[in-house]
């Protein structure tokens, strides 16, 4: 070893370049440590991106999320603020097999907007991705019915709601819209001039889709008793999305007279009327879909399914309040009884066509009448249908039937109301 040689032979080391097979050894080496610590990094890593994940998801249920990225809605804002000129988008809203409102949008002239319903285009969508065609022959027909302001794009920008048909005009099997005009020209709905109310009571829930809005994970909240009209951070679940959807109705145009909490923590109520004949229907439709929006912007999830939660919790339902002409007039309460009495007789009819799951609910508790009996009475929210107080007093008024449930089609339930009422 040089350590060992005497000073009187040190000689100066000579300075030598490793050779290429000491360098590509010397790297290989490294690269080998570099994938061994990157392989470990990845075993541990997904699990913690994971897990941070599912708790800002389970932390923030009303946030906007979409995967793991979060939109900021002050980015979205600068695109929706840009004027689009002379042109409008226009939402045409269709319902599908499911009776649910889905839409797809498209560009028409500012001016075509604004003009009658019957200028606006048909337009068509795959039916075979809503359970309404085949995929050999998957088109099928919109058709715009109404025009209702867009109250997510605001200015000029239109709703649309569209009648479903086949290529040859026919109305789909799902398209209960058009036999309900059917219905109300055959009864001289012009002449009548039935109006309704309807009260739609729906339910709002947590990302998880199994929490209501101010329910414990995995448990239950106190009994039923102060969420009823109810203000206050441990009553009042979801106010933000009543509110919210409470004036997108009106700036759409709807004819909504009002809101409140209802029994069941997390559930609440809307009142679409009075309105007349066909145009009831047709707001309910929209104001269901503008309710979906708001609730997809909001980061919760809407069901209007009629007992959302089992036991001892109100369910949920769409009560119609309806009258005629003659039910308006002095002595309309002896046109009331008829009605009811008429309503009796086809009982079974109607409770069939008055929505999905509608047994779980109609127990004869909760405020329901048992869905095998009917009954009618003055103020008494345990019948078929109920005489407000204040319609007796006055010996005309309406009649509300507490039936329906939240989900009913509700054009086949305005449509069947009033053919049983005013048949002879």
């Amino acid at each position: 070893p040089l350590q060992n040689l005497s000073h009187d032979h040190e000689q100066t080391p000579v300075q030598r370049r490793p050779t290429f097979t000491t360098s590509f050894a010397l790297t290989t080496m490294k690269l080998a440590i570099a994938l061994l610590i990157a392989s470990a990094h990845a075993l541990v890593a997904p699990s913690r991106r994971q897990h941070q994940g599912t708790a800002l998801r389970a932390t923030a249920p009303l946030s906007q999320q979409t995967g793991f990225s979060s939109m900021d809605t002050a980015v979205l804002d600068r695109y929706m603020s840009l004027d689009t000129g002379d042109n409008v988008q226009a939402e045409y809203v269709f319902v599908d097999a499911d009776r649910t409102a889905r839409s797809k949008c498209r560009t028409l002239p500012k001016a075509k907007a604004k003009g009658a319903v019957t200028s606006l285009p048909k337009w068509t969508y795959d039916g075979s991705s809503t359970g309404q065609a085949p995929g050999d022959d998957s088109e099928v027909i919109i058709v715009p019915r109404a025009v209702y302001k867009d109250p997510f794009r605001g200015g000029d920008h239109i709703l649309v709601l569209c009648d479903t048909e086949d290529p040859e005009g026919n109305p789909l099997p799902t398209n209960s819209r058009a036999p309900a005009v059917v219905k109300f020209d055959a009864g001289d709905a012009k002449k009548q001039q039935p109006w309704y109310g309807l009260e739609q009571e729906y339910t709002l829930f947590n990302l998880d889709g199994t929490t209501p809005l101010g329910w414990p994970v995995g448990g239950f909240p106190k009994p039923q008793g102060p969420y009823y009209c109810g203000a206050g951070a441990d009553k009042s679940f979801g106010r933000a999305v009543s509110e919210a959807h409470y004036r997108a109705c009106l700036y759409a145009g709807l004819t909504v007279s009002g809101t409140n909490a209802e029994v069941m923590p997390g559930q609440w109520e809307y009142q679409i009327g009075p309105v007349v004949g066909i145009d009831a229907a047709d707001q309910l439709t929209i104001s269901r879909y503008i309710l979906d929006r708001v609730c997809e912007d909001l980061g919760v999830i809407v069901s209007i399914e009629p007992k959302p939660i089992e036991g001892d919790w109100n369910g949920a339902g769409m009560h119609i309040n309806f009258s005629t002409e003659d039910t308006r007039k002095a002595g309309g309460l002896a046109a009331i009884e008829a009605m009811c009495e008429k309503l009796g007789t086809k009982h079974d009819v109607h409770i069939a066509a008055y929505g999905e799951g509608n047994e779980k609910r109609l127990t004869g508790a909760c405020e329901t009448a048992d869905i095998n009996t009917f009954s009618y009475g003055v103020a008494d929210r345990g019948c078929s249908v109920r005489i407000p107080r204040d319609t007796a007093a006055e010996g005309c008024g309406y009649l509300e039937d507490r039936r329906p449930a939240s989900n009913v089609d509700p054009y086949l339930a305005t449509a069947l109301l009033f053919e049983t009422c005013t048949s002879a």
